[in-house]
Order: structure tokens, then C-alpha cells, then sequence
């Protein structure tokens, strides 16, 4: 059992941006010892939080909780983080299971050295303190990093967003086509831009506009 996480770090001495590779790592979760690397072939969205026992954490993981099925249904797992103890979690977890009635089943990570906080730029690398650390990366099956949120340890996270940021992305990917502000599935989506004067000039005839054409989903 790898007791201490051991990630990859990125090479180039920046934060992790959109389209990086996600830095691999082992670690103990909830659900017994954990690899990103594992996750290959599946999307996955990977969450850390403050610290447990908080409000703002403990209605976000009921929320998860329930909606894991649905996740489930789009390819897609989810991971969660702290820097709390492995014990912390699992007491925090059954506690909630004991109070709601909902099972948090999906693994939640110990990173009591902020190993992996920092690997991913969830804090600052010369802090301390983890009262900061709350970041969302959706990493699709190849490892890559393509989306990033980060949200204010008072603001609790919309799992109904998350929902449908995994589900554009994968509509994107397979249509090969944009999605417009607000889009949720079987509405339009947007086709590519023209790139050369005359494939504007084409796309411009019958009242189009070149820049904004609309497919149907």
C-alpha cells in the first residue's frame, strides 16, 4: 500500500492549463488505493475540497452522491480530494450515510502533504494553508485535461453544471462541432468558422451569417 501520494509533476514549471496532461499519482482513497492512470478510457472528473465536516463540502458530496449514476451513465467517474486523513474521510462519509441516508461511493483521495494539490496547482506551491483548495478538472479518456473550474471555499459547486459540461464536451468531441452559451443536449449546435475569404463568401449566400452557423444535434 503507497501511503503517501506520489505524483507526477509537470514539467514545465507552470500551472496545469486546458489541454495539459493530468500528472499521475497513487494514492489511499475510500475505496482502497488509487491511480489517475487507472482512469484511462474513461472520462473523469476530479474534485478537491477544503476539508470535511464543512457545510459547504458535505452538501456538495450529498449532490454528487446522488447524481453518481448519472455520471456513471456518461462514462464518467468521479474522484475527490483533501488534505484530510484517510480516517477523516471515512468517518465523515459514514457520518453522512448515518444522518442522509446517502452513500458517497466514489473514492475520495488523502493528500495530507498537498502532494497532489500542488501537482495539479490546486495551491499556491510556497502556501501552507489548504483553506483554498477547491478546483474541478474534468480529464477526458486520454489523460487530458479539459476543462478547469475553481470556486471560493463559501460558493458550493452546481452539479447539474458539471453534468452538462461533461456532456458538451463529449457532444463536441463526437460532432465535431462547438457548443453555444447554455447549450444542453438535442439543442443546435455551432459549426466551425470560416478560415478563408471564400468559404465566408460561400457560407454568407441565403441569409447565413459566416461566422455563427447553427447545426441541428
Amino acid at each position: 500500500m503507497i501511503e503517501t501520494a506520489q505524483p507526477i509533476t509537470p514539467q514545465t514549471g507552470r500551472a496545469l492549463r486546458i489541454n495539459d496532461a493530468a500528472p499521475d499519482f497513487a494514492a489511499r482513497t475510500t475505496q482502497g488505493e488509487r491511480r489517475l492512470s487507472d482512469y484511462r478510457g474513461r472520462w473523469l472528473v476530479l474534485l478537491s475540497h477544503p476539508a470535511d465536516f464543512t457545510p459547504v463540502c458535505t452538501s456538495e458530496f450529498i449532490a454528487l452522491a446522488r447524481q453518481s449514476d448519472t455520471f456513471e451513465a456518461l462514462g464518467c467517474d468521479l474522484m475527490a480530494l483533501s488534505v484530510d486523513s484517510l480516517y477523516s474521510h471515512l468517518a465523515w462519509v459514514k457520518d453522512i450515510y448515518s444522518r442522509t441516508g446517502v452513500k458517497v461511493t466514489f473514492p475520495i483521495i488523502e493528500d495530507p502533504s498537498m502532494a497532489i494539490g500542488h501537482a495539479f496547482g490546486m495551491v499556491d506551491s510556497g502556501s501552507s494553508d489548504s483553506a483554498t483548495v477547491r478546483a474541478t478538472f474534468v480529464i477526458d479518456p486520454e489523460g487530458i485535461v479539459r476543462a478547469i473550474s475553481w470556486y471560493p471555499m463559501n460558493i458550493g459547486r452546481s452539479v447539474e453544471e458539471l453534468l452538462r459540461l461533461v456532456k458538451a464536451l463529449q457532444t463536441s468531441d463526437r460532432d465535431h462541432a462547438s457548443t453555444p452559451a447554455g447549450w444542453m443536449p438535442g439543442t443546435p449546435l455551432l459549426e466551425p468558422a470560416a478560415t478563408t475569404l471564400d468559404a465566408a463568401l460561400a457560407d454568407g449566400e441565403g441569409g447565413a451569417t459566416w461566422y455563427y452557423r447553427e447545426r441541428s444535434a
